[in-house]
């Protein structure tokens, strides 16, 4: 079951009383950054390409939790830099899942077996463990031997523990058809994780390595060749039926970056996750003072090749939620 029942339902009636306020801009899910510091240098991040002083930072408890409590958002991705090493990570989940939000906390895993402790099981709450492929294709991709090794150990030990796992693959042109199936039939069969998200790598401005980022085209050939004969509805994807049919190129859209919307120790991010054009205070202003109609595809040259989840799942679950027969499909699939 790819979403648990009580998640569904309450986006179910959040995505309701939105449309019943007549509201067209609001968050599915905010990305919440409360550090940029990492213990890995991946060559494809373009996160922690920042100066020492900003690096040091960390932010506060009642900042973070405000800023959610302020959109109103009902998930929450901590991500960061790696959230593991914030000495008060285990305090902004709980205050968190206090308010029934519910809580994907991003990270590599290098610390997870050392601080699952400070955590509790929670239907609110999911691990979720950045995993780019099998071992070696893993360990090159985040830069370091034995990464891999540690997070499966840790996925491990979470599951026992009652935790819910999930896990985020990001796709690059090293990637085949073959690779894309290795690694989910070992996260889906071997490790048995509650669900996972994928997404074609996003052209980082600042990220190290420039070479390997995916094309929409070469994205879509990627994901329809992995997909056929019928794979993707054997593993427990945490996405809707139309963003995968988004990325084989079955449909087509334009992002919503207002749909999951970013904040970090510099405020709210204008326009999304991926781009950084600016930042202001409160998400009023987000909101209010963003030319939306600027972004995406055929509008602005560095949304070209973009097809990540954080710019199009929104936009596949708002389609959803128009058709009866998206929606009977995307609740059968669930």
């Amino acid at each position: 079951m790819p979403v648990p029942l009580r998640q569904s339902l309450h986006m179910g009636a959040y995505l309701a009383k939105q449309k019943l306020a007549r509201n067209d801009k609001f968050p599915l899910i905010v990305e919440l950054e409360p550090l940029f510091q990492c213990n890995l240098a991946c060559e494809g991040c373009g996160k922690i390409q920042q100066p020492d002083h900003v690096l040091r930072q960390r932010m506060s408890v009642d900042q973070a939790v405000g800023a959610i409590e302020e959109c109103g958002a009902p998930m929450v991705s901590i991500a960061g830099g790696e959230p593991l090493i914030h000495p008060e990570i285990d305090t902004i989940v709980a205050e968190l899942i206090a308010r029934k939000k519910f809580v994907y906390l991003c990270t590599n895993a290098l610390l997870m077996e050392k601080k699952l402790a400070k955590f509790k099981p929670s239907p609110y709450f999911s691990w979720a463990v950045h995993i780019d492929g099998l071992a070696e294709r893993h360990d090159e991709s985040v830069a370091r031997v034995g990464t891999f090794d540690k997070a499966v150990s840790a996925i491990r030990a979470a599951k026992e523990q009652g935790f819910r796992v999930t896990t985020n693959t990001t796709f690059f042109t090293h990637d085949t058809p073959e690779t894309v199936r290795s690694v989910l039939d070992f996260l889906n069969d071997e490790l048995e994780v509650d669900q996972m998200m994928i997404s074609p790598a996003y052209a980082y401005e600042k990220a190290p390595d420039q070479e390997h980022f995916l094309g929409v085209t070469q994205t879509r050939e990627l994901f329809k060749a992995a997909f056929a004969g019928g794979k993707r509805k054997k593993w427990r994807l945490n996405h809707s039926p139309l963003f995968l049919d988004f990325l084989e190129g079955e449909v087509d859209f334009q992002c919503t970056p207002w749909g999951i919307p970013s904040y970090s120790l510099f405020g709210w991010q204008l326009p999304c996750y991926l781009m950084a054009d600016g930042y202001v205070k409160t998400y009023k202003e987000l909101i209010e003072n963003t030319d939306w109609d600027a972004y995406g595809r055929g509008k602005d040259p560095r949304c070209e090749n973009c097809m990540a989840h954080c710019g199009y799942e929104p936009t596949a679950v708002l389609e959803t939620t128009k058709s009866v027969k998206q929606s009977l499909r995307a609740f059968v699939q669930a």
